[in-house]
């Protein structure tokens, strides 16, 4: 591919295309979040906010664990469609497919032993515990359809559409917050029917992304035929060593996100009320951003694979100001208004208030996270994974030696009054964003200098 084919103008406008779906489905995706937690937020206590943070937090973790089959199977697709590799190309989304209905299997086998270990870690009160439990068995039922949706949508988005896997995402959010609204408000079965709606909703996504890859070039032979592991061409080995090191930085992910939800727990209900309300921030603004990373991870992997070292280098600047924008938006909206939105989410005055002595946290979360974000869709894209995993693995070192030393700070002299136990947990949390972005940005122009190699040949 001529470098000189994509300018700068040209990758900027391509990143917004990539990346206007995947933020407009990524969107539905808070919204999501948000009616669960103003569902739970108005059933007259705040033990089931408490308990759907918990419960949500069982679930993602074990999805977030399984991310690899959505990032790995973008990246190595946009590879091999950069090369015009329609073998390689079939042999991810067949493999990717696969392995997402094994694991949901397995995850729904081994519900109940999963769900103690994890309530286990995190130690929410009694009455808590056992109804994030009930949300977790009834959720994990639709494992192995979200598992298998998230590569399918990988795939799409490696293909350099994410306008399918746009209308995947938003028609499954739209089914879930219906039907939890259905359930609980309709057919009167209380908190269970949040659960009860993920679980219809991971279903009818599974379906419909089916529908919609099927006319998609490579992808109707590829869900349909037998896997020949004899072809060499196929790279199964290589598809295993990226995703590796990408499960190891979900792992590392899943700890921290354990560890900080297990912390407020032990501050009590309303400090965990506090924090549920609070992760809806971060995550508003990590959807947003996510969107121009799938936009990265498409293009970076598209140039990647056609070894074009120059287009490659334009698309990360025009990334790069796309982050700049959307960091700095956010950033505003969130130090002027934490307490308004908070106050949507939940009628609770205590929690409303807690949040609004951490609004200073919600203003600096765009700033300290944005390059973790920009640069894991670069990363993706190059299939550059062990770097992505050494990277959070050193934040997740952060997050656990910055938590531990504020936490004396609070325990034992004497602290600010910003700096409460809760807002030690939030401090801790920015360390870890920023350690990633980092060390990812550190060794960026080195592994830039190696896209002149070989991606089948290259070190990942």
């Amino acid at each position: 591919m001529n470098s000189s084919a994509f300018t700068t103008t040209r990758l900027w406008l391509m990143t917004g295309a990539l990346a206007g779906p995947a933020i407009v489905s990524n969107v539905t995706v808070p919204l999501l979040g948000l009616c669960d937690t103003y569902i739970t937020g108005h059933l007259g206590n705040e033990r089931f906010i408490a308990a759907i943070a918990v419960g949500t937090m069982m679930v993602n973790a074990l999805y977030w664990l399984c991310g690899f089959l959505r990032m790995g199977t973008t990246g190595l697709t946009a590879e091999a469609f950069g090369r015009g590799d329609g073998a390689r190309r079939r042999t991810v989304l067949t493999v990717g497919v696969s392995l997402g209905v094994l694991i949901g299997l397995l995850l729904m086998a081994f519900a109940w032993p999963l769900a103690r270990v994890m309530l286990g870690v995190m130690e929410p009160p009694a009455a808590t515990a056992a109804l994030a439990e009930e949300y977790f068995r009834l959720s994990v039922l639709g494992a192995p359809a979200l598992l298998a949706t998230m590569a399918v949508t990988g795939w799409m988005v490696g293909s350099q559409n994410t306008f399918r896997p746009m209308v995947v995402a938003i028609s499954t959010n739209v089914v879930n917050i219906a039907a939890s609204l259905f359930f609980v408000k309709v057919a009167g079965m209380g908190f269970k029917g949040v659960a009860c709606g993920t679980l219809l909703a991971n279903w009818v996504g599974f379906g419909l992304a089916l529908l919609l890859a099927l006319p998609m070039r490579e992808a109707g032979h590829a869900l349909f035929c037998r896997l020949s592991l004899k072809n060499g061409d196929l790279q199964l080995r290589r598809y295993f060593r990226v995703n590796g090191s990408l499960f190891v930085r979900s792992a590392c992910l899943m700890v921290v996100s354990f560890a900080l939800t297990g912390y407020a727990s032990r501050l009590g209900d309303n400090v965990l009320a506090v924090n549920a309300v609070m992760m809806q921030f971060f995550f508003f603004f990590s959807y947003f951003m996510d969107g121009f990373a799938f936009g990265g991870e498409a293009l970076c992997g598209r140039f990647y694979g056609a070894s074009d070292r120059e287009s490659l280098r334009r698309a990360i600047g025009a990334l790069g100001w796309w982050t700049l924008i959307v960091m700095v938006v956010f950033s505003l909206l969130y130090l002027l208004f934490a307490r308004e939105v908070a106050a949507l989410l939940t009628d609770q005055t205590v929690v409303v208030e807690g949040v609004r002595h951490l609004a200073w946290v919600a203003a600096l979360l765009p700033i300290v996270s944005a390059a973790a974000f920009m640069l894991d869709g670069v990363y993706v894209g190059l299939t550059s994974t062990w770097m992505m995993m050494v990277a959070t693995m050193t934040g997740a070192a952060g997050f656990f030696i910055t938590r531990s030393l504020l936490w004396i700070v609070v325990e034992q002299l004497a602290s600010p009054e910003w700096l409460t136990p809760a807002a030690t947990l939030w401090i801790a949390f920015m360390v870890f964003l920023f350690l990633r972005g980092a060390v990812l940005g550190v060794a960026l122009p080195s592994r830039i200098r190696g896209v002149a190699e070989s991606p089948a040949d290259a070190v990942v």
